[in-house]
């Protein structure tokens, strides 16, 4: 009863906000006015980038330092995310706190964002190479000048997969287990881990914190999203979960990250295609192993595909999500609030059609 009571309102609120994050996602507008939050915890990030990581000091000063930054960039966020979430909750009743702070933490997810950019990269290919380079140099870090059709649409799949752990399960998973703070705690240090987490001469000792830490942070997420994905396979036609099963348990461990490999894998199973492989960083050539059994040369089609299945990851996810608020309400006698019920409504509705967000 104590579980399900603290688990009731974390739970809910990660629903409100992935349905908000669906409906309307990260307002232009409001990013022109204010920023984003991952906006304003970069610029702590790189302030103390600049003021401890100098390059007199020695590499063990310097990851000294970096253990010492990342205690600040992740201490300074969550708090002042746990006292906003705090005043809400004193200031307005129950449901209406849950639901400010679904939305206020919908901005720490990025399932439209994400649908958005990699739409933009399929449709791009259809017109050229060079307007799908310039497309998918706005997702991935590698040069795009390097990659021939094909390879943008790999990339473009491999950063949907990703992404889809990193952006939209994991702070969703933080979110239901810790509430706003929660979400706050894991988007700083992901967005830590993508300023300093290089091993590059600069933050090889300093970022090296920021780098096993997200690693920590993101493994049940990592695992979670390939579940949804091999769900979302068993849903669709023409998707194959038994292949991205296969796939799952012989190359998740392979692959260069110890959890971007594991919805990487589930996606190339199910599609029946393969991703990874050798690429070119900053003009250097890079063996990687390759994920899948299917055909590297992939179509624009089959990047609709892994849109199309990642779409029904998302609707899988939220309903699960949704399931869990009616079943902790119940288990606290309590009827399903009038605002789970029309964001179940809303959420299985705009999802139901497959629509592009």
């Amino acid at each position: 009863m104590r579980l399900s009571r603290y688990l009731l309102r974390p739970v809910s609120m990660a629903c409100v906000a992935s349905v908000t994050d669906v409906l309307v996602g990260y307002p232009q507008a409001l990013v022109s006015r204010i920023g984003h939050p991952v906006i304003w915890v970069g610029r702590l990030i790189d302030g103390l980038d600049r003021r401890l990581n100098t390059p007199e000091r020695p590499p063990a000063r310097r990851r000294a330092n970096g253990f010492a930054a990342s205690a600040v960039i992740v201490a300074v966020p969550t708090l002042a995310a746990a006292a906003l979430e705090h005043g809400i909750r004193r200031v307005l009743p129950r449901n209406l706190a849950v639901g400010l702070s679904g939305v206020l933490a919908s901005s720490l997810v990025a399932q439209r964002s994400l649908h958005e950019h990699v739409l933009a990269v399929a449709q791009q290919a259809q017109v050229s190479l060079p307007a799908a380079r310039r497309a998918v140099s706005h997702i991935v870090g590698r040069d795009p000048e390097q990659l021939d059709e094909a390879g943008v649409l790999r990339a473009a799949i491999e950063t949907l997969a990703e992404n889809f752990s990193d952006g939209i399960v994991a702070p969703l998973f933080w979110m239901a287990a810790g509430g706003l703070p929660g979400a706050v705690f894991y988007k700083a240090v992901n967005t830590a881990d993508s300023m300093i987490g290089h091993r590059t001469p600069r933050h090889e000792a300093f970022g090296y914190a920021a780098a096993r830490l997200d690693d920590l942070v993101n493994l049940p997420a990592s695992r979670l999203s390939a579940l949804w994905i091999i769900l979302a396979a068993l849903s669709l036609p023409g998707m194959d979960a038994r292949g991205a099963l296969r796939v799952l348990r012989r190359d998740a461990r392979t692959h260069r990250s110890p959890n971007a490999g594991w919805p990487e894998a589930a996606m190339a199973g199910a599609l029946g295609i393969r991703l990874s492989g050798p690429r070119a960083y900053n003009g250097v050539r890079v063996a990687e192993p390759w994920v899948g059994d299917g055909t590297p040369d992939l179509r624009p089609a089959d990047l609709y595909r892994a849109l199309a299945l990642y779409r029904r990851a998302c609707l899988i996810q939220t309903l699960t999500g949704l399931t869990a608020t009616l079943l902790l309400a119940r288990t606290r006698n309590k009827q399903p609030a009038i605002i789970q019920k029309f964001f179940m409504k809303i959420f299985s509705k705009s999802f139901e059609k497959n629509v592009s967000f």
